[in-house]
């Protein structure tokens, strides 16, 4: 089994981290403190082709493989978890979508422009009662005529105040239940479309994330995503894509951590000497870095099985387990490490500390993966 990079694969890494460095890691702090995200900065990142990793090259993409995707996120959320988690959800549930389901026309009109950043791709699917329970949405899109006409209330939309195409499931077909779900593509000036107000998140604050809701929106019937009332097929085969990407998200919170907790342990002095020469802190260190080493083989593991053989619902479920209770366990230490000063905004590791918290709950809780992962255990040990 070969654990190298290829040649690609690291400058694609190295490129991600460069403009990470340079661009992102200055400035991290203070689009945390303020909650928003530069429609500059969004720009910048479109033109260097990151919004189009999964895009076809004949609509304007890099049409890269997952495991480029993952490396990139992974780079991206090391010194903004809020720009990652936008990227991917861009990449991997809008572009990724269209690309598999979207008629040649809707590929036409949106894929180029998805590709190239001048379009933010934002997906709906949770609702204020239906998070894990995906299959029991309320929010209803009505068949009249040439159109649909949309009622009710989405919730937890990433990047809602910035897309220009939104992703929504909705209930076509009531009587079916989780039968009768469709997916829907809305554009943002869809008339009776309403945005809330940004949510006041604990991390990832200048991540936009918002409700959506419908009073008679009408919807052309050409906006239909794939077939009618196959909307919940869609949604499972695309949260596996999600969850790579949160796994790869994880991953760039964690090393970020783990960087700051080492170095702060040779910087500060207890007892007259760095604290990195106490034993409880070499194996604080040890556990941290021998966790996310783990965890990046599980996440770069379930990438490559992606493209190799199509199915990898448990690795990545394992993976995103994994990869977002790591994150959340290396900022604990890390902040432990950093004692005192770890609780305050000077340092880093307190950010890191509240972005990381979000891993084990969005694209599914870590409940959720252990019941993916449980179930496919049973089909392969019957």
């Amino acid at each position: 089994m070969d654990f190298s990079l290829s040649e690609d694969h690291i400058l694609m890494r190295d490129t991600a981290r460069e403009f990470a460095e340079k661009r992102l890691k200055p400035i991290a702090e203070e689009l945390d403190e303020k909650g928003v995200m530069p429609p500059e900065l969004l720009t910048e990142t479109g033109e260097l082709g990151y919004f189009g990793l999964f895009a076809p090259e004949e609509h304007g993409g890099l049409d890269l493989d997952t495991l480029s995707y993952v490396l990139t996120i992974e780079e991206l959320s090391k010194r903004c978890a809020a720009l990652g988690i936008m990227a991917s959800v861009h990449n991997s549930l809008v572009t990724e979508a269209l690309k598999i389901y979207g008629t040649d026309d809707q590929k036409t009109k949106y894929l180029p422009k998805l590709a190239t950043g001048e379009f933010i791709g934002a997906y709906s699917l949770s609702e204020p009662g239906s998070g894990t329970d995906a299959g029991s949405l309320k929010c209803r899109a009505e068949k009249k005529d040439d159109h649909y006409l949309l009622n009710g209330t989405k919730s937890w939309v990433t990047s809602a105040g910035h897309a220009s195409v939104f992703l929504v499931f909705l209930l076509t077909d009531p009587e079916k239940g989780s039968r009768g779900i469709s997916c829907l593509i809305l554009d943002k000036d869809t008339a009776g479309m309403n945005l809330g107000a940004p949510e006041k998140k604990m991390g990832l604050k200048c991540s936009d994330t918002r409700e959506l809701s419908f009073i008679d929106a009408k919807v052309p019937l050409d906006n239909l995503l794939g077939e009618e009332n196959q909307g919940f097929k869609i949604a499972l085969s695309l949260l596996d894509n999600g969850r790579i990407g949160v796994a790869a998200q994880s991953l760039g919170i964690a090393q970020a951590a783990f960087d700051e907790a080492i170095s702060y342990a040779h910087e500060r002095e207890q007892f007259g000497q760095p604290i990195v020469n106490f034993q409880a802190i070499q194996f604080k260190l040890a556990d941290m870095a021998t966790r996310i080493d783990a965890a990046r083989l599980l996440t770069y593991r379930a990438a490559v099985l992606k493209d190799q053989e199509g199915r990898f619902s448990k690795e990545i479920s394992m993976a995103k387990l994994y990869a977002s209770q790591t994150a959340n366990y290396v900022c604990n230490e890390a902040v432990q490490i950093h004692g005192g000063y770890g609780y305050v905004k000077e340092y880093p590791v307190e950010r890191y500390f509240r972005d990381a918290r979000v891993t084990e709950i969005y694209e599914g809780t870590t409940e959720a993966q252990k019941m993916v992962i449980s179930r496919w255990l049973m089909k392969e040990h019957k």
